[in-house]
């Protein structure tokens, strides 16, 4: 287990870009995942230890990716629209290797997720 938090979500308005951050160290494979109001919780990105293994949900690649450093995760979000409002949450699991997880239960830590508006 490993204490996450996300950091970054906020108001912002359609078409705008806005990054969040979840600070861990590279010792975690770390995937992202958002709920929508009144969806069940769904998968966004994720990241390998290294950096170097990204995985992206077909339906927001192109708009979502994950990267990592050695300190800290990342979720970079391009051309946001109102659709992507919801909490966005940074998930972890100890991963020896290179792979990466893309369901819920792949991930053994979660954030407490941060809340993401996009809005005029």
């Amino acid at each position: 287990q490993v204490q996450l938090v996300e950091s970054g979500g906020g108001l912002v308005r359609p078409g705008d870009s806005l990054t969040l951050s979840c600070a861990v160290s590279n010792d975690w494979q770390i995937g992202w995942f958002r709920q929508l109001p009144g969806t069940e919780r769904e998968f966004v990105a994720a990241v390998s230890r290294s950096g170097r293994k990204i995985k992206n949900s077909d339906s927001l690649r192109g708009r979502f990716g994950a990267s990592r450093d050695r300190t800290k995760a990342y979720l970079q979000m391009s051309d946001l629209r109102h659709e992507d409002t919801g909490v966005y949450y940074c998930a972890a699991r100890w991963e020896r290797w290179e792979s990466v997880g893309d369901t819920q239960a792949d991930y053994t830590s979660w954030g407490p997720g941060t809340q993401v508006t996009v809005s005029t």
